[in-house]
């Protein structure tokens, strides 16, 4: 399923070239992946969605900048790999999602985060850590600590949310990983700039 939101206004408006960000959503069943998608998409919330694998697209303005947000949101099974080559290829940024009140999400999320780590350097792929459904924090079997120290470790973002209560928290969580994977593109273009620069100086020295 694809959804598309883009007004006439916003494809007339600015000056900046579109960012376009491909978004990888993962973690166990249940935990509300598309949940928390479409409140960012819709601002609306539906508490029940069938195991449907679906990519969602959406163009949106943040600071003046046309941005594309390419939303992949997964199926966790088990008899499958918690991430394929594909996938990690084709993300620019991945949040990863976890039940505050299952234990078993939260290690699925610390198993998906090694997997990612042995396809990608952790500089070249942003990834936000989110503890959903904190709307039923009486029953929480993972603290808030240990997400925070988790994320801190892994160097990721970290937000604590309830896709069921506001649209805010989950529009914090795309905008974040959009900054993210704008620092990651620009160190990365830095950097090459340098090693362009080093390139050319000991290449003229060693012509000489």
């Amino acid at each position: 399923m694809v959804v598309e939101e883009k007004s006439q206004a916003e494809a007339m408006e600015g000056t900046q070239q579109r960012l376009e960000v491909n978004m990888l959503l993962l973690g166990a069943h249940n935990v509300g992946k598309t949940a928390l998608t479409v409140r960012f998409l819709t601002r609306r919330f539906i508490g029940e969605y069938g195991a449907i694998e679906s990519v969602y697209s959406r163009v949106d303005r943040i600071n003046g900048q046309e941005i594309c947000f390419n939303i992949w949101d997964s199926q966790h099974t088990q008899k499958c790999p918690s991430v394929s080559d594909k996938q990690l290829q084709w993300a620019d940024g991945m949040i990863l999602v976890y039940d505050i009140c299952h234990r078993g999400s939260f290690d699925v999320v610390q198993q998906q985060l090694r997997h990612i780590r042995r396809g990608r350097k952790p500089s070249s792929l942003p990834i936000v850590i989110v503890a959903n459904k904190r709307d039923l924090r009486r029953h929480r079997s993972v603290s808030g600590e240990e997400g925070r120290l988790l994320a801190l470790s892994e160097r990721c973002g970290f937000f604590e949310v309830s896709a069921a209560e506001t649209y805010h928290g989950a529009l914090l969580v795309f905008h974040r990983l959009v900054d993210l994977v704008r620092e990651t593109r620009a160190l990365r273009k830095s950097t090459a700039g340098v090693r362009g620069i080093v390139r050319s100086v000991f290449g003229k020295k060693r012509a000489e």
